[in-house]
């Protein structure tokens, strides 16, 4: 068969927008942000496909998000909702027994501390996001800010789903935790576990910290991203179908240790001990290049352009 150039064009951008579509998709969300913007700022050194969820009431919550906007990421709030242990509640925590005009007064009040907000997730939340009621005064104080439901699953029995029948209020969830420890092996494998998810699944939304080690592991992994893998804004998840398969799927787990909860009382970070390690532009452009170079596309783009040429010197 002879090909023009305008036959090899629109057959590149078919294989193209076919490996895009085809490509298994993984959103990070990175949450906690907004007490300590010189740590911050490393996740915003990032891709842009990374998002930030901020704490509204942290003192840098205004800061943080402008910042992530205006490198055109997407921003989200992180919600604090009332957890089944007992603990000491930060201000303005969201509670099952709450009425629907002090859900409605804390989400408003989130709205302004956390500006160019798009969706929003809960930061603790299992004794709030079990209660379906409670739950469906949320969605429905969030169908007036058009903001989507990234739910946590920080419990299995999440209400959130149903709560948000019969609103405009689209839910998607969260199908790994990346930092359960700071240790970087562990990390590293539930990154791994992330893609594993986006490839069978089509797509998976993991969530992490801004702690060094899990900066750290994350902009090694990020470098070595496979290229049958499309790193994209949780938004663009709306859509998917939601499956099941997260953390409650047959696939090996880290032998760890429950790890202490951090919060009890106000926000608290975790010391920092790991120096900040940049990443080498040259290596990773060396690395997308070699992936790109490997990948199914380009093979059969080379095989094309190959013959075309073989055609034309053929006709000279």
């Amino acid at each position: 068969m002879h090909y023009t150039k305008t036959h090899i064009v629109l057959l590149l951008w078919a294989l193209l927008l076919a490996s895009a579509a085809q490509a298994g998709k993984l959103s990070i969300v990175i949450d906690d942000v907004g007490y300590r913007p010189h740590e911050e700022n490393a996740v915003l050194q990032m891709p842009v496909a990374i998002s930030v969820a901020v704490l509204p009431n942290a003192p840098h919550a205004r800061l943080m998000a402008s910042k992530a906007h205006s490198q055109g990421r997407e921003v989200l709030i992180h919600m604090p909702m009332a957890p089944l242990s007992k603990q000491s509640l930060e201000r303005d925590t969201l509670q099952p027994t709450m009425s629907s005009e002090e859900i409605q007064r804390i989400i408003r009040n989130a709205v302004n501390n956390v500006p160019y907000a798009v969706g929003m997730n809960n930061h603790m939340g299992s004794a709030m996001t079990s209660n379906l009621s409670g739950m469906q005064k949320v969605m429905q104080a969030l169908e007036g800010y058009h903001l989507y439901f990234l739910d946590s699953m920080t419990i299995g029995n999440s209400q959130a789903t149903p709560a948000a029948v019969g609103t405009g209020v689209r839910v998607i969830k969260r199908k790994v935790f990346l930092d359960d420890t700071a240790n970087p092996d562990d990390i590293r494998r539930q990154f791994n576990r992330a893609v594993d998810l986006a490839r069978r699944h089509g797509s998976a939304i993991a969530i992490g910290h801004p702690r060094p080690a899990t900066v750290k592991v994350l902009q090694q992994m990020l470098a070595t991203l496979p290229g049958d893998i499309m790193l994209v804004k949780p938004s663009s998840l709306l859509n998917e179908p939601q499956r099941h398969g997260g953390d409650h799927a047959q696939l090996p787990k880290p032998n760890k240790t429950k790890p202490k909860n951090p919060f009890t009382g106000a926000i608290k970070q975790c010391k920092i001990t790991l120096p900040k390690e940049g990443v080498n532009a040259s290596q990773v452009l060396s690395l997308i290049g070699e992936s790109l170079v490997q990948s199914p596309v380009a093979v059969v783009i080379k095989n094309l352009w190959q013959n075309w040429i073989g055609s034309a010197q053929t006709k000279l």
